[in-house]
């Protein structure tokens, strides 16, 4: 558990940056420029992402139950897990509506997904993970927000086929997801 602990920590604290550290951050890119400052954000990220995976698995072979969610919890969570692909898919799709009208779909997506997930799952170890990763992206939208406000930033929407072209990637990514990747790299079937 405590590398789950650590990886979050390191993870979600170096992404939180621009929440709770705008200045060093600031600072470093002016004294050592953006480069370095994208070297060791890349590095410390993937140390911090490997601790969280390797601590969840860990965790996961010694559960400490909460609570028991009901079994049609997973469907909910599979359902609300396919808006938080749509909306990572709107991160991505240049000048689509979605982005336009949310301004940060990925962080949105990233609350649907966490809230999805501790909703289905009741262990200490998902209520670490999830929770720490829904807090997390309150808190880095609301941050994203007000700095969007402060420096005026809109977001362009493009045409119509954007939308399609947003949904229909964001549908093709859960399927895949949901109905593969998930079964092979988390071990849990969604829908089995």
């Amino acid at each position: 558990m405590l590398m789950l602990i650590a990886g979050l920590l390191i993870f979600l604290g170096l992404h939180s940056s621009r929440i709770f550290g705008e200045n060093f951050r600031a600072g470093i890119i002016a004294s050592r420029g953006v480069n370095t400052w994208k070297a060791v954000y890349s590095i410390v990220s993937i140390a911090g992402f490997v601790l969280i995976v390797y601590g969840y698995g860990e965790a996961r072979f010694a559960p400490i139950a909460l609570w028991n969610p009901p079994a049609w919890t997973r469907h909910v969570a599979a359902l609300l897990t396919l808006f938080a692909f749509i909306l990572l898919a709107a991160a991505y799709v240049p000048k689509n509506p979605i982005k336009a009208k949310l301004a940060h779909p990925m962080l949105l997506g990233t609350k649907v997904w966490a809230a999805a997930h501790l909703l289905a799952n009741g262990n200490l170890a998902d209520v670490l993970l999830f929770g720490g990763f829904l807090l997390w992206a309150i808190l880095c939208f609301r941050a994203a927000k007000k700095r969007d406000r402060a420096s005026g930033t809109t977001y362009q929407s493009g045409p119509a086929l954007t939308m399609f072209a947003t949904v229909g990637l964001g549908i093709l990514l859960w399927a895949a997801f949901a109905f593969y990747l998930h079964a092979a790299w988390i071990g849990v079937k969604p829908f089995g």
